[in-house]
C-alpha cells in the first residue's frame, strides 16, 4: 500500500474525516461539521512521508512513509503491554522494536506513551491489521467527538 492509497482509503472509508496536509504529511481528524476549534483538533491517524519530525524510521527515501494510528489505552496495552516511558538522548521511546523496520505494527517512536502505534510502509503482512486499527481509531475519535458535542450542548 502506497501513501497515496492509504490516504485515499482513510478519506473514502471513514465518515466525517477532515484531512490537513503539511509538508507532504497528512493529518486525519474526525470533524464531520468542520468546526472543531484548533485546541480540540487532534488527529486519529497521520501519514508522515519524510524525516521532518524524526529520523528514526528512515523515511527519506522515495516511497517511504509511516502511518501512525492513535488507539485506546486498552487496545494498546492488550497488544504491547504497558506504554513505554523511558526515552533515549534523542527523545525516542526505548522499546525492543526497530523503528525503521518495514511492514510491522509497532509502538510509535515518540507517541507510544500516548497509545499510538505505527507501521513503516505497510504491506501484505500488515495491510489488513492497519485497516482494522484505523477503524478502531476512527470509532474512538468519533465517540470522543460525540461526547464533546453532548457536553457542549448541555452547557
Amino acid at each position: 500500500m502506497e501513501a497515496t492509497a492509504a490516504k485515499r482509503y482513510i478519506e473514502e472509508t471513514f465518515d466525517g474525516v477532515r484531512a490537513v496536509e503539511h509538508a507532504g504529511d497528512t493529518f486525519f481528524a474526525h470533524d464531520p461539521d468542520g468546526d472543531l476549534p484548533d485546541d480540540r483538533w487532534l488527529p486519529f491517524a497521520t501519514i508522515v512521508t519524510g524525516d521532518h519530525y524524526d529520523a528514526v524510521s528512515d523515511l527519506d527515501h522515495p516511497g517511504a512513509y509511516r502511518i501512525n494510528i492513535g488507539l485506546t489505552k486498552d487496545s494498546y496495552v492488550e497488544r504491547f503491554g504497558p506504554a513505554p516511558t523511558t526515552r533515549d538522548e534523542s527523545g525516542v521511546l526505548v522499546t525492543e522494536f526497530d523503528y525503521a523496520a518495514r511492514d510491522q505494527v509497532m509502538p510509535h517512536p515518540h507517541y507510544a506513551s500516548q497509545y499510538w502505534v505505527c507501521v513503516v510502509n505497510p504491506g501484505p503482512g500488515t495491510a489488513d491489521e492497519v485497516r482494522r486499527l484505523l477503524d478502531e481509531a476512527h470509532r474512538f475519535a468519533a465517540r470522543k467527538h460525540a461526547n464533546q458535542k453532548a457536553r457542549k450542548a448541555r452547557s
